[in-house]
């Protein structure tokens, strides 16, 4: 913790000085949000990550495997490994909550993180880089110095402005993710015509109610594309002025915590929008924490009052994580230099990645070669925030899992608990999916060059359903897509039957 510098260098990193107990916030939501996301993740433990599900080991390594990822989920197939592995990535995720050896808790859950991550890659949306980000960036922040467990015996700060090369990569990397993912809306739906959003209001895979509100009012939802796409582009800006820091922070953090709840309420995008929610606390200046902090009292003192009893962790070898002991000046002045130099360094690399990511103009091997992207594969620095980039897909439509039944020929949709099949539209077709990693599997799913991965997901339909003695047996099962084009002026084509994958007789049990 320093104090900002006079003249031209204090000036300078105004932008960058981040409150502690923003920081704090930043930390506990990043962990609320882990714990969500398990959650979630953990109500389809054997359909995404056991090889009984859609994507065995065997079908991982062989089609969607790189040399540099790591993956602890991977070392087994077992659906009970899977719990195992979650159950340790939540205590991570409550430890790093509370504070508690704040630490080894980031670390922890960060490795966790990276690992599900890799284990099924189908089921991942931008939100999921956003997260990794925070985490591997909390790794060098000082977010358990205050409102932790960590911090009980210690003396409070004697100031909460905080400055170091983490905090210009946190603050950077948010200018990155809107800046990006405005400079890859490159097409004519966003920069020319306006009808970007008339687009995205027209899948019904993603559509929620107050998005179908919206949908029939075409000037608003030209204002709207146009409004969303400079935001992206120049609000970031904000974030980097000297002057009147605070009041800066507050317009960024207010108009996109709106922005963000916009999206959440219209379209289905899962955690998407949550993640960035929780991303904006750490830039909250110190006028809203302690504002916030007055409104919180009563519950803090409340909760000071309850001391439960928590272990503490010894580690068994000399080289630590955590300092258990107070380290020389000498010490922590090279701690801290090593500390910013790495930062420094992967920050120069993710500018570098999201460079590559959003040139129109770049060499034949990119701005980042390829063999300069094993750094960012392994350590899991990618990143891509291409939402609705560069244009809005106008492919639509619905699944029909279309099961014959061997006993009589009945046609059932499975999709739709076995119902009798019917090819009209559903009412509300987001309805549908469990939950958005499968709706996101489903997108994954339509996709050519994932051809492979239909057979697997027939496959476990077939088992599944044979697994409930209530169900007649099929001798055939069908995944139809009914896919409907979006057209201007509020039209769809006819919708299309295409079968994208068919299985025949009992499921196979490899």
């Amino acid at each position: 913790m320093q104090e900002a510098a006079p003249g031209f260098w204090g000036v300078l990193r105004r932008p960058f000085v981040l409150d502690l107990r923003a920081l704090a916030l930043l930390r506990v939501a990043t962990a609320a949000v882990l714990l969500l996301d398990l959650a979630i993740r953990s109500t389809d433990l054997e359909a995404h990550y056991s090889n009984l599900g859609v994507l065995p080991l065997a079908a991982l390594l062989d089609h969607a495997w790189s040399p540099y990822q790591v993956s602890l989920h991977a070392a087994s197939g077992l659906w009970q490994a899977q719990a195992l592995l979650f159950a340790a990535a939540a205590g991570l995720a409550g430890a790093l909550l509370l504070g508690y050896h704040t630490r080894l808790a980031t670390l922890g859950s960060w490795l966790l993180l990276v690992s599900v991550q890799n284990r099924n890659p189908f089921v991942g949306q931008g939100g999921d880089d956003l997260l990794r980000m925070l985490l591997f960036w909390g790794l060098f922040l000082p977010w358990g110095r205050v409102w932790a467990w960590d911090a009980r015996a210690r003396p409070a700060p004697a100031r909460y402005g905080y400055f170091s090369a983490a905090t210009v990569a946190y603050v950077v990397q948010l200018a990155l993710l809107y800046w990006c993912t405005a400079l890859l809306k490159n097409g004519p739906e966003w920069t020319r015509d306006g009808t970007a959003l008339y687009y995205a209001f027209s899948l019904d895979q993603v559509l929620l109610p107050l998005g179908r509100l919206l949908y029939p009012h075409p000037g608003l939802l030209r204002g709207l594309t146009f409004g969303t796409y400079y935001l992206e582009l120049l609000l970031p800006f904000a974030l980097f002025l000297p002057v009147g820091v605070a009041r800066w922070r507050l317009l960024v953090v207010g108009v996109l915590l709106g922005f963000q709840v916009g999206i959440g309420l219209t379209l289905y995008v899962g955690l998407f929008f949550v993640v960035n929610m929780a991303s904006l606390l750490g830039l909250l200046p110190a006028v809203a924490v302690e504002w916030l902090a007055r409104r919180g009292a009563p519950h803090a003192a409340r909760v000071r009052a309850w001391q439960p009893r928590l272990p503490a962790w010894r580690m068994p070898w000399r080289v630590r994580i955590e300092r258990t002991a107070p380290a020389s000046a000498g010490s922590r002045r090279l701690l801290r230099a090593v500390g910013n130099t790495v930062v420094a360094v992967v920050l120069a690399y993710v500018c570098w990645w999201n460079l590559d990511d959003v040139a129109v103009l770049r060499p034949a091997g990119g701005l980042l070669p390829a063999p300069g992207r094993w750094f960012g594969l392994l350590f899991r620095v990618d990143q891509h925030w291409g939402m609705f980039a560069p244009a809005v897909f106008k492919d639509d439509g619905w699944y029909i899992l279309e099961g014959t039944v061997a006993a009589d020929g009945r046609r059932l949709d499975l999709n739709r608990g076995g119902a009798p099949v019917t090819y009209a539209k559903p009412a509300a077709v987001v309805a549908l999916f469990k939950n958005d990693r499968w709706r996101k599997y489903s997108e994954n799913y339509l996709f050519v060059n994932n051809a492979w991965l239909r057979p697997y997901y027939c496959n476990y339909l077939l088992r599944i359903w044979h697994e409930n003695p209530a169900h007649p047996p099929l001798r055939h099962l069908s995944v139809v897509y009914m896919k409907e084009v979006s057209l201007p002026d509020y039209r769809v084509s006819k919708p299309v039957r295409e079968v994208l994958c068919d299985c025949d007789g009992a499921p196979n049990e490899e």
